[in-house]
């Protein structure tokens, strides 16, 4: 029998993420990743999933790109694993992208900040217990709605 290398254990660990990852519509969701790049296609793909259970279809284009480009970037510079987390509450769809490395945000000119200039609302890093996190917020229609008009 032949053994079972790490590179064929992460990808197992990502085809169950991506399997297991759709299960109910709770406004809360997350998923722990591999730091390898299947990563990246299974992150867009749960996204996708998880704003068509949350009735949030127009978010769904904005969302995939920066979760692509942040996922992208933790793989980069992750040491372990890539946490991904969606909540929706009060309006706003959050995104949260977490690592146990160092900051998952480069220098200046990294693309990756004019997307989230362009397509969210709002956008931050900082520290946790257990590395960095880059996050996002999109504002859902049903708050667009409710937002005063301002001439």
């Amino acid at each position: 029998m032949k053994p079972t290398s790490r590179t064929e254990v992460q990808g197992l660990a990502d085809a169950l993420t991506l399997r297991a990852g759709s299960a109910d519509d709770a406004p809360a969701a997350f998923w722990i990743l591999s730091s390898r790049p299947t990563a990246v296609p299974i992150a867009r793909h749960l996204t996708r999933v998880r704003l068509q259970l949350w009735r949030l279809p127009e978010l769904v284009e904005a969302a995939e790109l920066l979760v692509s480009e942040l996922v992208t970037n933790a793989v980069r510079h992750a040491g372990g694993h890539v946490r991904l987390t969606l909540t929706v509450d009060d309006g706003l769809m959050r995104c949260e992208v977490e690592d146990g490395g160092p900051l998952l945000l480069p220098a200046e000119g990294w693309y990756g900040r004019a997307l989230l200039d362009a397509l969210a609302c709002c956008w931050g890093t900082g520290r946790t217990d257990s590395g960095e996190v880059v996050w996002f917020e999109i504002p859902t229609a049903d708050r667009t709605r409710t937002e005063p008009v301002r001439g």
